[in-house]
């Protein structure tokens, strides 16, 4: 049995993302994947400390840093390609699909169904991953902003309001409490106040 599963998950970090925009800072698959498993457990964190909810941190976690796997074998698509339309989206769910099936056949049978109940979301779970997701790319955009490239510019823009257009509080509260020291030197980082 070929047992590739993991090879192909340690592929992740080949895969870049950004691809049709210039980027000062290499950004990959695998590095996004456990930001926003990351960030993803810090919503669930505040969910459950902030608004009383009763959030699976760890699972969630897991869910988070698996949730872009399906790119190992369609890489990065740009978003404005792959949400076009209705058609392309369902197209690249179908692709999507196919990939996670592809990449679990190479787990031993037994193994399978664990594997793929990571794939499968709650509405909870699916917000706040996609707040997470958001998130991240919206850190990558301040963080090339930040070294003066302005290709992000617009990008950063649209991730903003695509984030507060979630009414996710726990979304919201990171933005105003975390935020912040995305954009400071180390050095301010580090001072204590």
């Amino acid at each position: 049995m070929n047992n590739g599963f993991f090879a192909m998950l340690f592929r992740m970090k080949h895969i870049e993302r950004w691809g049709i925009m210039h980027s000062l800072i290499p950004d990959h698959l695998s590095t996004h994947s456990l930001e926003v498993g990351f960030i993803a457990h810090a919503l669930s964190a505040i969910g459950n400390e902030k608004f009383n909810k009763n959030y699976d941190s760890s699972l969630i976690t897991m869910k988070a840093i698996y949730h872009d796997v399906p790119e190992i074998f369609t890489g990065d698509i740009p978003t404005p390609v792959k949400y076009y339309s209705e058609e392309t989206k369902q197209a690249y769910s179908k692709v999507e699909e196919a990939s996670l099936n592809k990449l679990t056949e190479m787990l031993p049978a037994e193994f399978r169904s664990s594997y793929m109940e990571l794939f499968n979301y709650s509405k909870d779970e699916k917000t706040l991953i996609k707040a997470a997701d958001r998130i991240s790319a919206y850190i990558k955009c301040l963080e090339e902003k930040n070294y003066g490239n302005r290709e992000f510019e617009i990008a950063g823009k649209r991730l903003l309001d695509a984030i507060k257009d979630m009414k996710c509080p726990e979304a919201d509260y990171f933005l105003e409490n975390f935020l912040e020291p995305f954009g400071f030197p180390i050095d301010s980082i580090l001072q204590s106040e």
